[in-house]
């Protein structure tokens, strides 16, 4: 699932408001992910049209980042909110988790018998 980072803290740019969009219809999704916690990426906030814009706002708003991938916002709109990702959304995920701690600087503590 190729995807497109669209980072903006300002909430100007409007291909990133249009994560996942069909024509005229946003999705969004959120998810949270607690490394520090044995849990895996659950979906938090899903949601279509002006719920997919509010969604958006309120990253925007408190600075999270947004990814624009229209597929994986495809797949993670169809599991049910507080819900873990399916397993055909790991790999995808993984590598936003990735790149957005590589961004913030934050280095990951590689699991056991395995890395971050």
């Amino acid at each position: 699932m190729a995807g497109k980072n669209s980072w903006d803290g300002d909430g100007g740019d409007q291909p990133a408001r249009k994560a996942g969009a069909r024509p005229g219809r946003a999705v969004a999704v959120a998810l949270h992910y607690d490394p520090d916690q044995p849990d895996l990426p659950k979906v938090v906030a899903s949601g279509r049209g002006s719920v997919a814009e509010q969604i958006l706002e309120l990253a925007f708003a408190h600075g999270v980042k947004v990814r624009t991938d229209p597929d994986l916002a495809q797949v993670l709109a169809a599991v049910e909110v507080d819900t873990v990702i399916p397993v055909e959304a790991f790999v995808a995920v993984a590598e936003i988790l990735a790149y957005v701690y590589r961004a913030n600087g934050r280095v990951v503590s590689p699991t056991p018998g395995g890395t971050a």
